[in-house]
């Protein structure tokens, strides 16, 4: 469970974080057009911001989509018809009813949440590419999806499940037509899809789903014959139609939308808007690309001269230090990102223990010939020439391991800043981290807990 309050503070963090990504990524816009950028790229650019924006659009309309998904004529609609108490979508016997992606609105009974129930075609129907690419942009959308088989789970629903559960998004499984079997069938089926999950526990395919996820229902039944005996001894058969059974699967959806549900919408707008990000900072290295290379190499040369003239070893760490500063901050006023000292402090040490041995190997070795340079150039007070060459070898060596490694720091620094400030104090990342730290182990929010941080 995840409380009231907690919610409400998830999703406003989101929408800040949310309105903060645009105003940054929407200077980048401008700053391509003035940079005379590809058509393609701005169009990229403006797409990207789109997506985000549409996000936000979402949280500010207080929407949680839920999207169906299954293979033909198991009985989806159906369902949603059932959820929302009224026969919106078309059913019936052919294949194939529903040939795109329809929504229909689906009032809570409590809260001011708005859920959208999306119905889809079958999965086996719509062909190849067409059918991939519906499926992945309606659960990339979704909150939570739901996904409706009809009996015994065959081959090409158990493949169709695992590439959904690709979107990383809450899963639950519905048994339909549940009136169709026997009772003891019914339980047989129910007990070996619920093994199958159970034993499917720790795969890292199935990380969503849990036995406890799987839900029998029966959202159009069959009619059912009815013989009356009338007092005349007259005898007639009729069929009734029953009431859909379906209270299982909304006591669940209600109970996930009740209690988590703005935090799961809030962590699904922020992993929009890091995969957004990293889009765009593709984008970003590609408008920079030169301006970028440029800038390093000439800090990487500046700091070799500087390590190579300096007599005082102490002084050759410091400076170079202070020069990879200085480039840092350089290359964030490129990505037109604000940066302090005290961050670009930051970013070194974490580039600076991220590249690990070779760096340190930088200063280590660094230190040595620092320490035969200054001793070098006390030698030639006293022996001129060789005291010169000396210098002169160790420092050509110490100022080509500087500039090298200053080329590295810088090229770490761009990636790290073309990705935008996901690690600041508001940044997806550090928003998605701190919901995960607030809820309970039993949420489905916390199921995505592994997947999530992992994919960061």
């Amino acid at each position: 469970m995840v409380y009231a309050g907690l919610q409400a503070d998830h999703y406003q963090r989101a929408r800040t974080s949310l309105r903060q990504t645009l105003n940054r990524y929407a200077g980048k816009l401008r700053l391509s057009k003035r940079n005379d950028a590809t058509v393609e790229l701005q169009a990229s650019l403006k797409t990207d911001l789109n997506q985000i924006s549409n996000a936000l659009d979402k949280l500010n309309c207080n929407l949680a989509r839920i999207a169906i998904f299954g293979l033909v004529s198991r009985g989806k609609s159906a369902v949603v018809n059932a959820l929302i108490g009224q026969k919106l979508l078309p059913t019936g016997p052919l294949h194939g009813v529903t040939q795109y992606p329809r929504s229909v609105y689906w009032s809570l009974p409590t809260g001011d949440l708005r859920v959208e129930l999306v119905d889809t075609p079958g999965l086996d129907e719509v062909g190849g590419q067409t059918r991939a690419a519906m499926a992945r942009e309606v659960a990339y959308q979704a909150d939570l999806i739901v996904f409706v088989i009809a009996g015994d789970m065959t081959r090409t629903e158990y493949l169709a499940l695992a590439e959904l559960q690709d979107a990383h998004k809450p899963i639950i499984l519905v048994f339909n037509k549940m009136d169709l079997y026997p009772d003891q069938d019914r339980q047989a089926i129910y007990q070996k899809l619920q093994t199958l999950f159970a034993q499917n526990g720790g795969d890292p395919n199935q990380p969503f789903l849990q036995p406890e996820d799987i839900v029998l229902v029966a959202a159009e039944p069959a009619p059912i014959q009815v013989r009356t005996e009338w007092a005349d001894g007259r005898v007639t058969d009729e069929w009734e139609t029953l009431p859909p059974q379906i209270d299982e699967l909304r006591d669940k959806l209600l109970h996930i939308l009740t209690h988590e549900g703005r935090s799961l919408m809030a962590v699904n707008a922020l992993r929009q808007a890091r995969q957004v990000e990293e889009a765009i900072a593709q984008k970003t290295l590609q408008l920079h690309a030169d301006e970028a290379e440029e800038l390093i190499w000439q800090f990487a040369r500046w700091k070799a001269i500087a390590v190579a003239v300096n007599p005082i070893a102490a002084l050759d760490l410091l400076g170079g230090a202070f020069a990879d500063l200085l480039m840092i901050r350089a290359l964030a006023r490129l990505y037109d990102l604000p940066m302090t000292n005290h961050e670009a402090n930051k970013l070194l040490r974490s580039i600076l223990f991220s590249a690990g041995g070779l760096l340190l190997g930088e200063v280590g070795t660094g230190l040595v010939l620092g320490a035969g340079k200054s001793a070098a150039a006390a030698v030639s007070l006293f022996d001129g020439m060789s005291g010169a060459m000396a210098y002169g070898g160790a420092a050509i060596a110490q100022a080509s391991l500087a500039g090298y490694g200053s080329y590295r720091v810088g090229k770490a620094a761009q990636l790290y800043l073309a990705q935008g400030c996901t690690w600041g104090p508001e940044g997806a990342n550090t928003v998605i981290r701190s919901i995960f730290n607030d809820v309970d182990r039993d949420t489905v929010i916390h199921r995505l807990r592994r997947e999530l941080v992992t994919g960061e």
